[in-house]
């Protein structure tokens, strides 16, 4: 883990990212997206695969109103084009001049953008992390709350009482969210869509779709095509 005295925008043109900031959670940052980690937050990020990225620090006092949680959006065409224009200025620009007004463009387009759901939040009750941590490890695992609640020695309603507490999702919305990250990395590692059906623990190709579709609005086959 470690973190800067600056904001930074990661700008992913190929490849796929996972970022983890301590205590909070996971992202995943696939292809023509963007992870905002604000100054000073403990992060660790790492490459699933050959990743080509676009990375701008920002002074955070010059800038005070950025958001101060990890985000990740998707880059249109417009934000596309000024990251490319900024990553070209010189690392003492004219903050007052034109170049200053193109990183505010650029920034002003970072926070009118909505945030992609590509974020895992994880306990911190020693427990529910070891369950969560085995879930991402292994997310074709179909035991259900009551069969964790045994494996934990908790009752089935305080495991979910303190999984919704902790996490902000219950344990069904959890397991689909890690699934669903799960599924972006395997698709960025190039393995079929019928392979990661399976490998989710889905019966059928057809509702491992209809799920990825309702979540991130695209199939998996097209969720990684240039706007």
């Amino acid at each position: 883990m470690h973190s800067h005295r600056w904001g930074q925008l990661l700008s992913i043109t190929e490849g796929l990212i996972h970022v983890e900031v301590k205590g909070v959670g996971h992202w995943v940052v696939p292809p023509h997206r963007a992870v905002w980690i604000p100054a000073f937050i403990e992060h660790d990020s790492k490459a699933v695969n050959s990743i080509s990225m676009q990375n701008i620090y920002i002074e955070p006092s010059l800038h005070p109103h950025l958001p101060d949680q990890c985000q990740v959006i998707a880059i249109t065409p417009l934000l596309r084009e000024l990251i490319s224009a900024v990553v070209q200025l010189d690392t003492l620009y004219d903050e007052q001049g034109s170049d200053g007004r193109l990183v505010q463009v650029m920034l002003d387009q970072l926070q009118s953008i909505p945030q992609q759901p590509l974020h895992l939040p994880l306990p911190s009750h020693k427990a529910l992390l070891k369950m969560a941590n085995a879930l991402i490890k292994c997310p074709q695992d179909n035991k259900s709350l009551e069969e964790w609640a045994a494996k934990l020695a908790f009752s089935e309603r305080t495991l979910a009482r303190y999984f919704k507490k902790e996490t902000g999702m219950t344990f069904g919305q959890w397991r689909q969210q890690a699934r669903l990250l799960a599924a972006i990395s395997f698709i960025a590692a190039g393995k079929s869509i019928s392979c990661i059906a399976q490998d989710l623990g889905y019966n059928n190709q057809s509702a491992f779709i209809a799920m990825f579709k309702k979540a991130l609005g695209k199939t998996p086959a097209k969720y990684f095509d240039v706007e």
